[in-house]
């Protein structure tokens, strides 16, 4: 019999030349905001595909965690996104604060990295964003144990059922609600030709913020 192949992905030779766009001192204002509305902006014009998906990246015993959540709000220079508080992150986040945020928008060949601390937002906030969503969705956050093993996905679509068929009251469950990421350094990729990329970072200092170049 032959030998079994051996599996793998041969990779080194990928390469793209990044040449859209550059980043400058110069052209940008002090108010890393600013900058993130611009390209978040620029971000929908090229038709980024789901251009305000971020990783959110937590710890947890000194181990990292990450995963895409949606940005659903830019306010008061902090980032808001919901979730289950008593998922994986959301346990993680209660016993360590500390997160990034990694925004990808590969047309426009940019990078954003966030890197701060989360708190939760207030119960009427997280439920005024909660009736608005779809009710499939809605009842789907009420039903969910988020990250906890089950047995079969036959049992959330069990419980589903059960739970349309009651015609419960669909209201916010105490478990689901929203974040807020109050940054404290923000970092802006842009690809450049011969992998002379644009990084610029902001540091926040009180009240005002930093910038400095770093090397690609």
């Amino acid at each position: 019999m032959p030998e079994k192949a051996i599996m793998g992905l041969k990779l080194a030779y990928i390469r793209k030349n990044y040449q859209k766009s550059k980043l400058s001192e110069e052209t940008i204002s002090g108010n890393p905001f600013e900058l993130f509305e611009k390209w978040y902006e620029e971000a929908i014009k090229v038709l980024e595909n789901e251009p305000n998906a971020m990783v959110l990246s937590t710890v947890s015993n000194n181990k990292p965690s990450a995963r895409i959540v949606l940005l659903k709000e830019l306010l008061d220079e902090t980032f808001l996104f919901f979730t289950n508080y008593l998922s994986r992150k959301g346990k993680e986040i209660e016993n360590n604060p500390n997160v990034a945020l990694t925004f990808f928008w590969p047309v426009s060949e940019r990078q954003v990295r966030i890197e701060g601390v989360v708190e939760k937002i207030d119960a009427v906030s997280s439920s005024n964003y909660f009736n608005i969503r779809p009710e499939e969705s809605r009842i789907s956050a009420i039903i969910s144990p988020q990250s906890q093993v089950i047995s079969a996905k036959k049992i959330l679509e069990t419980e589903y059922a059960l739970f349309v068929s009651e015609k419960k009251p669909i209201q916010r469950p105490d478990y689901w609600g929203g974040y807020r990421c109050i940054p404290q350094t923000i970092e802006f990729w842009q690809g450049g030709e011969h992998r002379l990329h644009d990084r610029i970072r902001f540091i926040k200092e009180k009240t005002t913020w930093k910038t400095e170049r770093l090397a690609p």
